[in-house]
């Protein structure tokens, strides 16, 4: 299983920043006909992209065209367990995704809407968001 993440990075570890506010950019259906929307805001890690893909493709059984619209760029670092205070910041452990509400997290093109619906519905699952179905304008 090949996770997302940057080939390099500026800095290794990175401060955690900010969720608040929309998706400034990102929000609207590019490239396929249907879209799944992020209605809440959440670190959405490689793992659970990866998971995602995984059921998106396997249910559409090869037919359609599928594009992954986020990226995890953003390290997480974590202290190993029962350490005391000091002694600076953790080892970056996985990668995640900064989603804010309106943004579109995958798209779906050349299949039908029912099976757009239901590969979309499938994938939710593996998010921890709430999300809904968009389709082209």
């Amino acid at each position: 299983m090949s996770l997302l993440m940057p080939s390099r990075v500026k800095y290794r570890k990175a401060q955690r920043g900010s969720r608040t506010g929309t998706a400034r950019r990102g929000s609207h259906v590019a490239f396929g006909e249907f879209g799944l929307q992020a209605l809440g805001r959440a670190w959405v890690t490689a793992r659970q992209i990866e998971a995602c893909r995984v059921a998106l493709t396997r249910h559409m059984k090869r037919r359609g065209k599928l594009w992954v619209r986020i990226f995890p760029d953003l390290p997480v670092s974590k202290r190993p367990p029962e350490t005391r205070m000091g002694k600076g910041k953790g080892n970056p452990e996985f990668w995640v995704a900064v989603v804010r509400p309106g943004t579109i997290l995958f798209e779906l093109g050349g299949v039908t809407e029912l099976l757009a619906r239901e590969s979309f519905r499938l994938a939710a699952a593996k998010l921890p968001i709430s999300t809904r179905f968009v389709a082209r304008r």
